[in-house]
């Protein structure tokens, strides 16, 4: 039997916010709009919370936003674990998604029970992608490196080969079952970017 105090609330956030530091760590295949470097997973997760802020009337629904924020600033928390995986390289999903869940175990489990139940629901709900506030979400999380591709003259487009067909399916199906004016307005910068590398 242990001696260790048991931790206190208080403790077991501090834990998790001292945990999640190593987000920043994560280097995603996306560079920056000014192509300094990759940003960062943490970068990531910032920028879609002011996407979701900014851009929450374009919705298909009405949606709670607060939610909405709370998604993006978790979604990728488990990466710390499991690493960045991006949409143009493929691999074994179910290993993935397995990994990704043992790692929402691990992380969220810090936690205090409650907080970090609730928390890991909000992840497996952006996951499943059924409600409102999820596939809003989502499709932030695909425009979001759609936009830095196109300002960076294709940015991981380029460096995968990826055709514009390829961008229509992996982007598209996403963003337009949570925007479909974010879509039709993605769409036609996918359609100018690809016609000025002809």
């Amino acid at each position: 039997m242990s001696d260790a105090t048991p931790l206190s609330h208080l403790e077991q956030q501090l834990n998790f916010l001292r945990e999640i530091d190593q987000l920043k760590s994560v280097v995603r295949k996306s560079p920056l709009i000014d192509q300094s470097r990759k940003e960062n997973s943490a970068e990531h997760s910032w920028h879609l919370a002011m996407y979701a802020l900014i851009l929450q009337d374009s919705a298909n629904t009405t949606v709670n936003i607060g939610r909405v924020i709370k998604m993006l600033l978790l979604h990728d928390v488990v990466e710390i674990d499991a690493g960045d995986h991006p949409i143009h390289e493929t691999g074994d999903t179910s290993a993935q998604e397995a990994a990704e869940l043992q790692a929402a175990e691990r992380i969220f489990g810090l936690l205090p029970k409650a907080q970090g139940e609730e928390l890991k629901a909000l992840w497996l709900e952006f996951e499943a992608a059924e409600t409102d506030d999820a596939q809003f979400a989502k499709s932030l999380d695909r425009l979001q490196p759609l936009i830095h591709n196109v300002a960076t003259q294709g940015g991981t487009w380029v460096e995968g080969q990826v055709t514009e067909p390829q961008v229509q399916t992996r982007y598209g199906q996403v963003i337009v079952k949570g925007s479909k004016a974010l879509w039709q307005h993605a769409k036609q910068l996918v359609a100018q970017h690809f016609k000025s590398q002809q």
